[in-house]
């Protein structure tokens, strides 16, 4: 490359074409000072995860803190929701590619995720382009033209633009800083803020973040660091910044207030993730017999699901922040009348529940959603922006009852085991060949998807899971229906190295953190 970099900086990914834009030596003398501010907390604090890891291993069951408990019982709230952040009632995700990004800022949602981490593929030139794609969308000049020749552009009204970076525990190993990879987070962040944050200002919105993958208060202390250290660096008041927290472990379900209280000059809110945190039930719990069933039977209102999210709706209204529902991920079938018609009464009905419940708003991930969601809490919420005032004090918090997975029923079924291998093998192959959000069945698919079909299919092997026909699930019946399944894949891109790489996490005897680290190593 022909760019100059700051002192200890070294750029290891081919030139883009929106790197002379986006890399430019002042963004990366930005990123490097977050890298070398934070990144030895960073690293103490992943180490903490394993620490906490390891006990629960060992048999202690994870709990409110005790040391914690002012927080819980004090009289405190978080900073008032900017104007353009207030009605929250339907928000649309999706990856920071151009054209799926106009679909969504033009989508009628009021928000719009638009996705670093779960739904991209993290290549270097998703990385890159995605930051230039979001500088564009920030000044509304983000405009794409088809093969075919239709063009895309934004509309008058658009959504509210969140970004979310990659968790704590990715790395972006295409940046060096003193010879070692940047932390992902700090990536993404540092980029789209040092870019985008004055000209938000200037527009009269702000930079809004939703923050994955969080286990404790203390890796939401490390963001709040992270973000008066922004503000100051670029002379914007603290607090300026917004961010919502993904509630998608089950560690940080015992932390919500704690959470909330280290954020709360910037806090915006709380959302109730699905596959992600019963993945990383599954995950917290690999010693112990636990078996859930089919991961289609372990919906929203199973038992330790509905403890989980009642509790996120109160504690987010008892300090003013926002609450926002799960996910529905379904694509309407144009095709198939039957099911699109069967899909979206599930669809309303969720958010009928999530609605009825307190939330101040949901996700979907396709437009053709928005109207359905947003009828749903109309109703609900009709001219008010949120229920805030819906302080849910009928939910006791009962910490035994989020981590009692007994799901009355439930049962694994050859469908489900089939199901969970062949999404797994899709969607891996089409990550390592750069896409990460993926339709597959009738629903758009995130690493998600793949992190909870692969834990099961762990899960099931190792701990003797038996399908309902009284057929014990062992390694050889995995292979026997892997293959089958591949049969019915032809040739699909990438699929050997999916193939060798769902083997290696689902055969191995250890649980395998996260399926993105080793994927990330197999990525061109």
């Amino acid at each position: 490359m022909t760019q100059t970099f700051p002192k200890g900086v070294s750029n290891l990914g081919l030139e883009q074409p929106a790197s002379a834009a986006i890399l430019t030596p002042q963004a990366l003398a930005f990123v490097a000072g977050l890298q070398r501010e934070f990144g030895g907390v960073r690293k103490g604090l992943l180490g903490r995860r394993a620490e906490v890891a390891a006990r629960i291993s060992a048999g202690e069951k994870p709990t409110m803190l005790e040391h914690t408990r002012f927080i819980r019982e004090g009289h405190w709230k978080v900073a008032p929701t900017p104007a353009d952040l207030n009605d929250r009632r339907t928000e649309i995700t999706g990856p920071v590619e151009r054209k799926m990004m106009i679909n969504a800022l033009n989508s009628g949602a009021k928000v719009f995720m638009a996705d670093l981490e779960d739904s991209l593929s993290p290549t270097w030139e998703n990385i890159v382009q995605g930051q230039q794609n979001l500088k564009d969308a920030v000044r509304k000049t983000i405009s794409f033209s088809s093969p075919e020749g239709k063009e895309y552009k934004l509309g008058e009204q658009i959504a509210t633009l969140l970004v979310r970076p990659r968790g704590w525990h990715l790395l972006e190993r295409h940046v060096l800083v003193d010879g070692e990879s940047i932390s992902g987070s700090l990536f993404d962040f540092g980029l789209y803020f040092f870019h985008n944050a004055q000209e938000l200002s200037k527009r009269g919105s702000g930079p809004y973040f939703y923050l994955p993958k969080l286990e404790s208060h203390l890796e939401a202390r490390l963001w709040n660091d992270v973000f008066n250290f922004a503000q100051d660096y670029l002379g914007i008041p603290r607090g300026t910044i917004r961010a919502t927290v993904l509630i998608e472990t089950v560690l940080a379900a015992f932390e919500m207030e704690e959470i909330l209280y280290e954020l709360k000059d910037h806090a915006a809110g709380l959302n109730a993730g699905r596959w992600d945190y019963i993945f990383s039930c599954i995950k917290k719990f690999a010693t112990e017999d636990v078996i859930f069933p089919d991961r289609a039977q372990v919906t929203m209102t199973v038992p330790f699901m509905r403890a989980y999210t009642e509790l996120l709706v109160q504690t987010c209204h008892k300090r003013g922040a926002h609450a926002i529902g799960g996910m529905a991920a379904f694509i309407p079938n144009r095709r198939d009348p039957e099911v699109n018609d069967r899909a979206l009464k599930a669809v309303t009905a969720d958010k009928e529940r999530e609605s009825g419940d307190g939330f101040d708003g949901t996700w979907v991930a396709h437009p053709d959603l928005v109207p359905v969601a947003i009828g749903v809490f109309d109703k609900v919420l009709g001219a008010k922006p949120n229920q805030k005032e819906r302080l849910r004090e009928d939910v006791l918090p009962q910490p035994e009852q989020i981590i009692d997975f007994r799901i009355p029923g439930g049962k694994v079924t050859e469908a489900g085991l089939r199901n969970n291998i062949s999404v797994g093998l899709q969607y891996t192959a089409a990550w390592l060949g750069g896409s990460g959000a993926v339709a597959i069945f009738n629903l758009m698919e995130d690493a998600a998807t793949a992190e909870i079909s692969r834990a099961q299919l762990w899960q099931w092997v190792h701990k003797g899971a038996k399908l309902d026909d009284g057929q014990s699930i062992t390694p050889e019946l995995y292979e026997k229906l892997k293959t089958e399944e591949i049969a019915k894949l032809g040739n699909l891109p990438h699929l050997a190295q999916a193939t060798e790489l769902l083997d290696s996490l689902v055969l191995q005897p250890e649980f395998r953190e996260f399926l993105t680290l080793p994927a990330y190593e197999r990525l061109a």
